[in-house]
């Protein structure tokens, strides 16, 4: 068994074999592989047909001189979703299933929509209050974007082995076991997408009201706003990542702005910035100089995460295994380029003490270049943000919540697409919802301080899946396979393990400097359990019983 399929599926080895006859070879196997794994979740209530669309894809696969290579089937036992290949996932033709109608712009910006929000035009503050010398305020942001550039390399290199719908999920299910991946899901709805969604959604609401003077109360607003992108999103894949991209474009739009507002400052008004670049260091090298170097990548770290929600998506991306590696990789380039600069302007044009001084520095860099237009400017690309971000949360989020549905780990409803979009509305409605509850419930910060250990410490699992994949190719091959390489990352194992290695020392410094926050994300991160199960149970019984 090669990749959980025999070698009698390999395409184009029996040559002299009549369709009929290869027709009925092939279905033959794949019903032994089908009826040898656990009961059939809820969500797959048709084998048969399942089993002629796979045959047809064997067949198309033959005609045109291919063969089924290694990673096109999900390499694991244990995991209950059935093993299609990746391929026909990813297919447009596939008409039951998920459109694949975003190229490699709309991927990019994705991913870079993910990573950028409003924070970028308020956070570097925090930086600055710990580490006090522009090259060590730079240098924490180029070290976050370089932790960044690992995360993304290996992202590529797991959509480019697994491009299905869910992403982060997915690798978790077939790297260790469904329940690993069901935890993630659901700390997902309830703490990261929950928190951050809220939380931006409210910035929106301030913003807004501090721009149009409207009597409108901020929950009425932030309410408004979340309704508006579920309609939207609920049109299709289309009509969200068109939205998205155009807020991307104006974000990014935002950031050049400050950039080339605060060099003209610069430039103008030389006399007025003491930045200076000596000493490197505002103290000895020591333990205590590295332990608020770490506490001061928190932050930046946390600014640039996000990227991995674009492989939530794989499916409805064509050409995924290309265009979503390429699409992760300029992303995360692009996100770098624009932090690095727009900090380098907030050193230069405030420098480090006026920065740690001040919890709107992108206001008032745009202030001193422009004046109360300036600050008026920046309120605006707030609320774009905000919008862009919410924006790109409704896109991704409810396709990983789809997958878990087609999994029978949620509930079969959520599953189902509709008929002209092809949209989840289903799960667009979910994620909306727990938006909408926790805007109203007023705990979006509680919930925010349990993101950081949550999301990291998926990070450093996700990225362990890599070890256990790199090692069924190694066995797979020594069993015959044929060698099906694509994307791959630089420097594995060292740069894997290193990616790994930070996220377990973020999610412990977290712990030992935040313990009662981490201990609740923990105890709502194992609360999931009895619903796993749960979950599992009913939809495995209309299985068992027939």
């Amino acid at each position: 068994m090669i990749c959980g399929i025999s070698d009698e599926i390999k395409v184009g080895s029996s040559k002299q074999h009549s369709t009929e006859c290869y027709y009925g070879c092939v279905r033959q196997t794949v019903r032994r592989l089908v009826f040898s794994t656990s009961p059939l979740p809820r969500g797959y209530t048709q084998p048969d047909r399942l089993l002629n669309n796979w045959v047809a894809y064997t067949i198309r696969l033959g005609a045109s001189g291919g063969r089924f290579a290694p990673g096109d089937f999900v390499p694991d036992q244990t995991h209950t979703r059935l093993a299609v290949p990746a391929t026909l996932a990813s297919t447009p033709s596939s008409p039951a299933g998920l459109v694949a109608g975003l190229g490699l712009f709309d991927a990019t910006m994705v991913v870079m929509g993910g990573i950028i929000g409003s924070g970028i035009f308020i956070n570097p503050y925090v930086v600055a209050t710990l580490v006090h010398t522009p090259v060590l305020i730079l240098g924490a942001w180029m070290a976050g974007g370089a932790i960044a550039m690992l995360g993304a390399f290996i992202y590529a290199e797991l959509a480019d082995r697994m491009p299905k719908v869910g992403g982060q999920y997915a690798y978790l299910c077939a790297a260790f076991h469904p329940a690993l991946g069901f935890l993630y899901g659901w700390v997902s709805l309830l703490v990261i997408g929950a928190g951050g969604t809220a939380a931006v959604a409210v910035t929106f609401a301030k913003y807004f009201g501090q721009l149009t003077h409207l009597a409108i109360p901020e929950d009425v607003s932030a309410i408004a706003v979340v309704v508006a992108l579920v309609a939207i999103n609920c049109m299709g894949v289309r009509a969200g990542s068109g939205l998205q991209s155009f807020f991307m474009v104006l974000r990014i739009l935002a950031v050049a702005l400050i950039v080339a507002g605060g060099a003209w400052f610069v430039v103008r008004a030389s006399g007025a910035s003491q930045t200076t670049w000596h000493p490197v260091a505002d103290r000895p090298i020591s333990f205590g100089l590295l332990s608020v170097l770490g506490a001061s990548m928190i932050p930046v770290l946390f600014a640039y995460g996000g990227w991995q929600t674009a492989n939530f998506i794989a499916t409805e991306i064509r050409e995924p295994r290309k265009t979503l590696a390429r699409a992760l990789l300029l992303g995360v380039l692009g996100v770098i380029a624009l932090y690095v600069s727009v900090n380098f302007i907030y050193v230069q044009a405030l420098t480090p003490a006026g920065l740690a001084s001040t919890a709107t520095p992108a206001s008032d860099v745009m202030r001193r270049a422009f004046g109360d237009i300036g600050a008026r400017l920046i309120a605006v690309a707030i609320v774009i943000s905000t919008v862009g971000f919410l924006s790109q949360a409704m896109l991704t989020y409810p396709r990983l919540y789809f997958a878990m549905a087609s999994d029978g780990v949620l509930p079969a409803g959520f599953a189902r697409l509709a008929q002209r979009s092809r949209a989840p509305v289903g799960t667009i409605v979910l994620q909306g919802s727990v938006t909408i509850a926790v805007v109203l419930l007023g705990t979006y910060e509680q919930i925010l301080s349990y993101v950081v250990v949550m999301d990291w410490l998926f990070f450093g699992l996700t990225a362990s899946c890599l070890f256990i994949f790199r090692r069924r190719d190694r066995r797979n091959l020594a069993a015959g396979a044929d060698a099906n390489i694509g994307y791959r990352v630089p420097g594995h194992p060292w740069s894997t393990g290193l990616f790994t290695a930070v996220s377990g020392l973020i999610v412990i410094n977290t712990i030992y400097k935040y313990p009662r926050n981490a201990g609740v994300a923990v105890c709502i991160l194992f609360a999931g359990l009895p619903f796993y199960f749960l979950l599992r149970g009913r939809a495995q019984r209309p299985a068992n019983s027939e």
